[in-house]
């Protein structure tokens, strides 16, 4: 692959100029929709040969046969979960957070595929949607919503302020959902590696886990979790089953230990109503469930789109970035 450094001047300042890098012979295709800006796009056109795909992929073997021949892949889950592992000596770029829902690290490197994610990207949509649940499954403002029904104001619905909330897991989703609860005057506690976990849940008015699915976390949330949070706790989740475990999860429910469970099925494809753990969960009256839509917004799209062209710039200059490892 060639590489030319070329000073151009920039738009409508002709005194001023920006190097660009242009990486001839390297063939990108993006598999699918993307919802790219125009500078984005423009963007990704100047790192090589780009093919768009502005359709969905419509089944595997469709995104096989559209990534083909390619060295760089920027691409959405669909296809990608099912069909990476057919592939060798490709980067793969993609616009989110979760690679280890899906990648093997022993067929990644057996292959020689580089996959580099965007993380961070979704933490301003998962975060309103864990402090949406929150407010939801304590106000209970959903019975209030245009109801037709004169509805009892006594004793009040519990409210969030001075509450206290375990935050599993201390990244970009953790962090940022300690913010707003701090701007909600909640006290926050952060479960991090190496900390008592059945300690710090015990006095927690809500549990939110954001863990990532890794070797220390999965198994992390069973039975003794469960019989060790505070009567009466609301868990929110938007990781996978790997990391709970959901029969010891609906006992502390059904039992009373646990007076809501909300969860975002990270397992499922994105909006599957279809995926068995939904349908399992979204049947207890106890529950608030979605099918893994809790990091769709227009923000969320924007930054990982940013990131994933990140990813591809740093690849060509031979310092990669965002890399999964497993």
């Amino acid at each position: 692959m060639g590489v030319n450094k070329v000073v151009i001047p920039i738009d409508n300042e002709p005194d001023k100029r920006t190097v660009v890098y242009n990486f001839f012979m390297t063939k990108i295709v993006v598999t699918s929709k993307m919802d790219f800006s125009p500078e984005q796009k423009a963007r990704l056109q100047r790192l090589g040969d780009v093919t768009f795909y502005d359709d969905q992929v419509t089944s595997p073997d469709e995104w096989l046969k559209r990534v083909n021949g390619y060295e760089i892949i920027c691409s959405w889950m669909a296809g990608l979960r099912e069909k990476y592992s057919e592939l060798s000596n490709v980067f793969i770029s993609v616009p989110f957070v979760g690679v280890g829902t899906f990648a093997d690290p022993k067929i990644i490197k057996a292959k020689n595929i580089t996959i580099s994610n965007s993380p961070g990207c979704n933490r301003h949509a998962v975060s309103e949607w864990i402090i949406y649940m929150m407010l939801t499954s304590k106000r209970r403002l959903d019975k209030y919503l245009g109801t037709t029904e004169v509805v009892p104001i006594s004793p009040p619905e519990t409210g969030l302020a001075f509450k206290t909330v375990a935050i599993l897991g201390y990244g970009n989703i953790g962090k940022r959902v300690g913010e707003i609860c701090k701007g909600l005057e909640m006290k926050d506690l952060y479960f991090k590696r190496g900390d008592n976990l059945l300690e710090l849940v015990k006095d927690a008015d809500f549990i939110v886990d954001t863990l990532s699915t890794n070797s220390t976390s999965k198994g992390l949330l069973n039975k003794n979790f469960f019989n060790s949070v505070k009567k009466g706790a609301v868990f929110i989740s938007v990781t996978t089953d790997a990391i709970t475990d959901i029969d010891a999860m609906l006992v502390a429910l059904n039992e009373g230990k646990l007076s809501f469970v909300c969860h975002d099925i990270a397992n499922a494809k994105p909006g599957d109503a279809k995926n068995e753990l939904y349908n399992k969960l979204r049947l207890h009256p106890n529950t608030f469930v979605t099918p893994h839509i809790a990091g769709f917004s227009d923000v969320t799209t924007q930054i990982g789109n940013d990131i994933m062209i990140d990813n591809v710039e740093a690849w060509l200059k031979g310092k990669p970035i965002n890399v999964f490892e497993g």
